[in-house]
């Protein structure tokens, strides 16, 4: 018989938010306040001072706190509804579909910096070189405190080891698999704030002191391009989850617990994740006399990720 810590993992109900996920909803509103603030101020300066560079960021900054601010309702809505039987695998979701929202907004910002620098490289407009300097600069130390805040949980170490009961098989995962996309999702938005401030000071100083007017457009076509690729990476890995993509890392797993032993095998199985460290297996097992239900529970023991399990035993 499967012993009762692991059938109650497997039965328990639909809580699947991260185990950081109340932390991570008090660092992204901490980052929605100063992503904020800073956004005015740049928004301001930007159109003060004629800086294109600097007026990127600032608009890219504004929609960076809107999306972060989407971020933060998430982590809110998906705590408040955890344990609503309307979600049939609870709201682990949630911030998947937050993060995918945001990777749209990093698109639409990428292609809007875009254009508008392609533009101002054909009707050049006069820079207040040293004034926009000072503000780049404040929004790039503001970018880095954001950066500072999410960074911490971001960067967490998933990875571990398995030791199987069986045999002398061990399993190393891969830590980035683990992970809170909806977090992810704002610490892109972070990370893509500070790239446009270091481009707008890299470009101010180049206009100031070299007299490459031109760098501040250019600049600005260069930021678009690589918050352009974040975006799609984040649209895809979002896209993944909310499509219930296999992991097959997860299936082979199950897999080789359950045919190792050679007195089983599987017939049909489907793994997908429901919450940043939380997976869910329906598993179809052609068995011998001598497996059943509760042998198949104790063999998938070790798979950590596997929180809800429906199993489907077959004879021989």
């Amino acid at each position: 018989m499967a012993s009762l810590p692991e059938i109650e993992r497997f039965s328990h109900d639909h809580f699947f938010l991260g185990a950081s996920h109340d932390a991570n909803a008090r660092r992204t509103l901490w980052v929605v306040l100063l992503t904020a603030v800073m956004m005015v101020a740049e928004v301001f300066a930007g159109y003060w001072t004629g800086s294109m560079a600097l007026l990127a960021d600032g608009f890219h900054m504004a929609t960076h706190a809107g999306a972060l601010g989407v971020a933060a309702l998430a982590y809110a809505y998906a705590r408040r509804h955890a344990s609503d039987r309307r979600f049939s695998f609870g709201t682990g979701k949630v911030g998947e579909l937050a993060g995918f929202a945001s990777a749209l907004v990093l698109a639409v910002i990428a292609i809007g910096i875009g254009v508008e620098s392609m533009l101002r490289m054909l009707q050049p407009v006069t820079v207040a070189f040293g004034e926009a300097t000072i503000i780049a600069i404040a929004g790039l130390g503001v970018n880095l405190a954001s950066a500072a805040l999410l960074a911490g949980s971001h960067s967490h170490d998933h990875g571990h080891g398995h030791g199987h009961g069986h045999g002398d098989h061990h399993h190393d995962h891969d830590g980035g698999r683990d992970q809170d996309n909806n977090l992810r999702a704002a610490y892109v938005h972070v990370l893509a704030d500070a790239l446009t401030s270091v481009l707008a000071i890299t470009a101010l100083l180049a206009g100031r002191y070299l007299g490459w007017v031109w760098l501040d457009p250019v600049m600005g076509i260069v930021g678009a391009i690589v918050i352009a690729r974040w975006s799609v990476s984040l649209m895809r890995d979002t896209a993944w989850m909310l499509l219930d993509r296999t992991d097959d890392h997860v299936a082979d797993e199950i897999r080789e617990l359950i045919e190792t032993p050679g007195d089983a095998r599987i017939a049909d199985l489907h793994v997908w994740r429901i919450g940043p460290d939380a997976h869910a297996g329906i598993v179809s097992v052609i068995a011998g006399p001598n497996v059943d239900r509760a042998t198949v529970e104790r063999r998938l023991g070790p798979v950590h990720e596997l929180r809800h399990l429906t199993i489907d035993m077959q004879p021989a």
